[in-house]
């Protein structure tokens, strides 16, 4: 690959799971009608792209389905490695349901046996990233992917570690020589619409 390709990876709109303020990981759940409407709003604000990919849990490719189809563009590809991270026994569980079975993890970032690790989702995500890079070489890419697994890219590559809304993402390019390099954070909702229910 010659040229750089740019790559813009979103989270998904609003899961039913979001609304409820419980944890997802791999659970394959379905967007609110919220999550809906916030891809409807965030297609208004998109230009176009060479291609649209998405994770092939349920609420990121409806979501990209929702803004392809409204953008005219697609069809959207699917990829397993575009997936959240795996949350183990936490997977279906509120904030407050895991600090009562697991107390003082979450304060101090710890994780429990059977939660992915963070750097193999990190090796997963990246070289799906190449992948689609290398297919659409030169051009701009639209990625829905989950809000961990973008925070935990963006992290290895040197930005300082922060929460992903709804509809939130990163630019990143990837290189000719392969290197990935993380740009500009984006909202595509106003701050009003973006869900506080904000967790994996």
């Amino acid at each position: 690959m010659s040229d750089a390709t740019r790559l813009l990876m979103i989270r998904h709109g609003q899961s039913e799971w979001n609304a409820s303020g419980r944890w997802q990981g791999h659970a394959d759940t379905a967007l609110s009608e919220t999550g809906r409407r916030q891809a409807g709003h965030a297609s208004e604000v998109l230009g176009t792209f060479d291609s649209v990919w998405a994770s092939d849990l349920e609420r990121a490719h409806e979501t990209a389905h929702i803004i392809a189809e409204l953008l005219g563009i697609g069809p959207v590809q699917t990829d397993p490695r575009l997936r959240e991270n795996d949350v183990g026994p936490w997977q279906g569980l509120t904030t407050t349901e895991v600090e009562a079975g697991w107390p003082g993890f979450l304060d101090s970032r710890r994780r429990p046996p059977g939660f992915e690790d963070p750097a193999l989702a990190v090796a997963r995500v990246l070289a799906a990233m190449g992948e689609i890079a290398s297919a659409n070489a030169g051009g701009e890419v639209l990625i829905v992917s989950h809000g961990g697994v973008i925070a935990a890219v963006n992290q290895a590559l040197g930005v300082p570690d922060h929460r992903v809304g709804n509809l939130g993402g990163s630019w990143f390019t990837v290189h000719g020589d392969g290197r990935v390099t993380a740009g500009e954070a984006v909202n595509l909702l106003p701050i009003a619409n973006v869900t506080t229910a904000d967790v994996l």
